[in-house]
């Protein structure tokens, strides 16, 4: 009896173990793209910012996301400076509540003026304001990554306030998360 005991838990563990190692496939499947955004590429002059020392066209650039995880009930999405010299990084986008029906944004959708599907929410970025912020590193600090996220969500709504910051709206990412994309870009000057 112990034996069969000891083979049936093993069954199950193998079968635990392949069903994680399916949703984590599933989950690499996952991918977000831009056509004006490479990934490991730098960022073009229309999306970085027009203010602090630049002079970009801060259009944000059109991305589309495919292949999100089963379950997803709807996505946000974030663009983050790690290397910003703060001590916390410099969230530079936030968008939430997206519907699970949209698989991307047009070009200048976080701009001013732009277009969001109906229902997102721009969040307050670290230049105090919602939309769409560029990128514009301290002159000389070197290069910077601009990290691209999008977020599949079990849920279709996050229940923080629209001015809400990266900080809190990351803190709700993270409890409803099935999965992400990224893709990063770089800039300095």
């Amino acid at each position: 009896m112990r034996i069969i005991s000891t083979a049936l838990s093993a069954v199950l563990a193998m079968g635990l173990v392949l069903s994680f190692l399916g949703a984590a496939g599933a989950a690499a499947d996952f991918t977000l793209i831009s056509p004006t955004v490479q990934n490991g590429g730098t960022l073009a002059e229309q999306h970085l910012l027009n203010g602090f020392g630049c002079s970009g066209g801060n259009v944000s650039p059109a991305l589309a996301w495919s292949n999100a995880p089963a379950g997803t009930k709807g996505f946000a999405l974030t663009v983050y400076d790690p290397d910003a010299p703060t001590g916390s990084g410099w969230w530079h986008w936030v968008v939430f509540n997206i519907p699970s029906t949209v698989t991307g944004l047009s070009e200048g959708a976080g701009s001013a003026g732009g277009l969001l599907p109906t229902g997102a929410v721009q969040g307050r970025t670290d230049f105090g304001a919602p939309g769409y912020g560029g990128a514009c590193p301290p002159q000389g600090h070197g290069n910077h990554r601009y990290v691209f996220t999008v977020y599949a969500l079990d849920v279709e709504h996050l229940d923080v306030a629209p001015d809400s910051g990266g900080a809190m709206v990351g803190f709700f990412l993270n409890a409803h998360t099935l999965g992400k994309a990224t893709l990063t870009a770089t800039y300095g000057r």
